[in-house]
């Protein structure tokens, strides 16, 4: 069986919420791993005393709680896979997921722009490492996020749109 034109991009359009979703749960583990004792690159992404005295504000909020989000972000980007009606929900979830992924690329070129425009590294609030691991892993990951979350909602719109037109 082979698919035909509009099949084929349908499913390759589908492909964008898939991977958001799987850029979720990935991003989603790693906070859990961090949450659950685990330290490499704890360190280099939330500082180094947030990382050796891990308070329980930081726990349940920065790793627990943003591993929630994550979660929930996962379904968004599912949700988005399967859009194909140009019903509220439609239309809510492509809202949803392009203002998800405004924020995260927001985030990442904020994030970058700050970090290279500061020669003092915030007068030394930020260590060199966590600067490098932001400029390098951090960063580049949000904007990898935002991407595809981006994609998945201009795919799942157009799936709708182009069905109202029929």
């Amino acid at each position: 069986m082979t698919l035909g034109g509009r099949g084929r991009t349908a499913l390759v359009s589908r492909r964008w919420g898939h991977l958001a979703a799987a850029w979720s749960v990935t991003f989603a583990v790693l906070h859990l791993y961090w949450g659950l004792g685990g330290s490499v690159g704890l360190a280099e992404s939330a500082g180094t005393d947030l990382a050796e005295q891990r308070p329980t504000w930081f726990v349940v909020l920065g790793l627990y709680g943003v591993a929630l989000t994550l979660g929930v972000a996962a379904v968004l980007g599912l949700a988005l896979a399967r859009v194909h009606s140009v019903r509220r929900s439609g239309r809510l979830l492509t809202v949803l997921g392009a203002g998800l992924a405004a924020v995260l690329l927001a985030r990442a070129v904020a994030i970058e722009l700050l970090l290279l425009a500061d020669a003092g590294y915030g007068g030394g609030a930020i260590s060199e490492a966590q600067r490098s691991w932001t400029l390098v892993v951090w960063n580049p990951w949000f904007l990898v996020g935002g991407t595809t979350f981006g994609l998945a909602a201009r795919a799942a719109r157009r799936r709708w749109t182009s069905r109202s037109a029929r």
